[in-house]
């Protein structure tokens, strides 16, 4: 009973601060002040599924206690036996809530909310790894239309085989956290199978790399524009005539930091311009947020998602219909289905797996 009242006592004080941020977010200084607004609106939102789960918790506690308070003190043999069947009820169901509580308690990834910016690169493997990358990026796709996300292409290089030598695209959302879901898929993906240009019929392995970053908002990073070059180029992507024959591509190039983006997806020089501007505050956030995985990664040894883009995380092997999911031993024998989409099964299996690391490390501390 004590660790239930220790954590009721941290639900109504962070109540009392979810209240204060509802006052807050009405005044009118914090109205003015668009980015002071939007970081404790942000606050607030992230407090309310702890609010929500903590008062339901908190209701069944006190609903318990006043059952077995009628267990013990009254006489009515058909009160008592509601009580009994209420008891029977809510008891086996405390625990599960208290965990779901707790891990909401542990401090979010503040990124998780935000939209994502995927690169996926032909690695190992020649015009095979550039197929096979291409193979990524419709998996992901699927996925996105799964899971109701817009994509977006910003830049690609086609392999001579077919598939990406490299693509580059956002997906977004208007009420999911993207970063929170893909951020499980940054890092080395290796593929096992007889390749399209293989005549002998030998298996071949090779690797394609995933990065997936989170989508700077414009409060997240102040850009002076005098920092950053602009050249204009003709498009050599697919698009017919009025994209390959006009100026609409855009590169952009931060002086300072030496890093490069381009856009070319659209017939607009300007809207490839709000693309790149986008993608390069996105990669200038990420030079910081790479510092903060840098330093988690360094305290969380067995961590799920420390960012590290070199690891090997996930092997396809063709043969034997086999996804295998190297950081939690997770494995599924449809390969075929995952690769049209159906990724959310072990994006949950990651969760869970970072969760209880979490959980320990909070109960370590």
């Amino acid at each position: 009973m004590a660790d239930s009242n220790a954590l009721i006592d941290k639900i109504l004080s962070l109540q009392e601060k979810y209240m204060k941020l509802q006052e807050q977010l009405s005044s009118p200084e914090v109205v003015s002040d668009m980015k002071k607004f939007v970081q404790l609106n942000k606050d607030y939102k992230e407090l309310e599924p702890v609010i929500k789960a903590g008062l339901e918790y908190k209701g069944m506690v006190e609903e318990l206690a006043e059952a077995k308070d009628i267990m013990i003190n009254e006489k009515d043999e058909e009160l008592r036996e509601m009580a009994r069947a209420e008891i029977a009820d809510i008891e086996p169901r405390i625990p599960e809530m208290e965990q779901k509580i707790k891990i909401l308690l542990i401090p979010a990834d503040p990124d998780d909310a935000k939209n994502a910016i995927v690169e996926i690169r032909g690695g190992t493997g020649g015009d095979e790894a550039a197929i096979f990358a291409g193979d990524l990026f419709r998996m992901y796709a699927k996925f996105a239309e799964v899971k109701g996300w817009k994509l977006e292409i910003n830049d690609e290089a086609p392999g001579t085989a077919g598939g990406y030598k490299m693509v580059v695209f956002k997906l977004s959302s208007n009420s999911d956290g993207v970063y929170g879901t893909m951020k499980y898929e940054s890092g080395v993906h290796r593929v096992q199978r007889v390749p399209q240009t293989e005549t002998q019929g030998r298996i071949q392995t090779s690797a394609a790399s995933v990065a997936v970053f989170p989508e700077a908002g414009e409060f997240d990073v102040t850009l002076d524009m005098n920092d950053i070059r602009k050249d204009t180029y003709c498009s050599s992507g697919p698009g017919g005539q009025g994209v390959n024959t006009t100026y609409s591509a855009v590169r952009l190039t931060h002086i300072p930091s030496g890093l490069v983006v381009q856009c070319q997806e659209e017939r607009s020089q300007i809207k490839n311009f709000e693309r790149a501007l986008e993608e390069l505050r996105t990669r200038l956030y990420n030079l910081e947020h790479q510092k903060y995985l840098d330093s988690i990664s360094a305290q969380r040894k067995t961590m799920v998602s420390t960012g590290d883009r070199s690891a090997k995380i996930r092997t396809y092997n063709y043969p034997q219909s086999r996804v295998t999911d190297h950081r939690i031993g997770w494995s599924t024998y449809n390969l075929p289905g995952f690769m049209d989409g159906n990724i959310q099964e072990c994006i949950d299996q990651l969760t869970i797996a970072e969760n209880a690391e979490r959980l320990k490390e909070a109960g370590e501390e």
